[in-house]
């Protein structure tokens, strides 16, 4: 006779404790907010929406009376012509300023006393009709070792008449180049990028300019050593 065993009964709550197990595993879990603190969270935010529109509103005002410049950049207003003769008392001549009606625009009018060279200048920037730039300087001391630094160490690569007069022509071949004339007891130099054709009309300016003072009388002895 063979017993019949009856199969062994699973330790009570095995099968549920797995099944809760897992059932509480796979349960996601949703963190619980008190309403004071989500009052708090959400008091924060407009808090901070609040501050931020107040900053707006507070240099809103100061940009819209300082508006941005226009796409053709600032343009200063020089008087050369005045600068000019309020120089003329301590240059000991009347400096050059070019009448180009209009076409030229000065950016810088100024008188330099020269102390690190030893040359005092009359100074000048014009903006040019192309957009280009050439400075102006004259002086009544210009010696070589500062005609060499004004000009780049640019050599004499020819000459161009503007004004009735011939001008020497230093090409540095990199795009810079230097007008030269010595005239009227004064040495002007014209420098920049510009094109020739707009030097020619600046340098006619000049001489008219030039012509329309005094000239200038250098002794030999107050002429500045090389």
């Amino acid at each position: 006779m063979q017993e019949k065993t009856s199969p062994s009964p699973e330790p009570a709550g095995s099968a549920g404790s797995q099944g809760a197990g897992g059932t509480g595993a796979d349960a996601p879990v949703k963190p619980v907010i008190p309403a004071a603190a989500a009052k708090r969270a959400n008091a924060s935010v407009i808090g901070m929406i609040i501050a931020l529109v107040v900053s707006i509103a507070a240099f809103l005002p100061i940009i819209l009376m300082n508006p941005l410049p226009k796409s053709d950049g600032y343009r200063p207003d020089v008087d050369v012509a005045a600068v000019s003769r309020n120089a003329a008392d301590v240059a000991g001549f009347t400096p050059a300023a070019p009448d180009t009606g209009g076409a030229f625009r000065p950016n810088y009018a100024r008188w330099e006393a020269g102390t690190g060279s030893g040359v005092p200048t009359w100074e000048v920037g014009f903006l040019t009709p192309k957009d280009s730039f050439i400075a102006l300087v004259q002086t009544t001391k210009a010696n070589p070792t500062w005609l060499l630094q004004q000009t780049r160490n640019a050599p004499v690569t020819g000459s161009r008449n503007a004004g009735g007069q011939e001008w020497e022509l230093r090409d540095t071949g990199k795009g810079e180049k230097s007008l030269v004339l010595d005239y009227r007891g004064t040495t002007v130099i014209l420098s920049g990028a510009a094109e020739l054709d707009e030097f020619a009309t600046l340098a006619d300016a000049v001489v008219k300019s030039i012509d329309s003072n005094p000239a200038v009388t250098v002794s030999p002895a107050a002429t500045t050593a090389p």
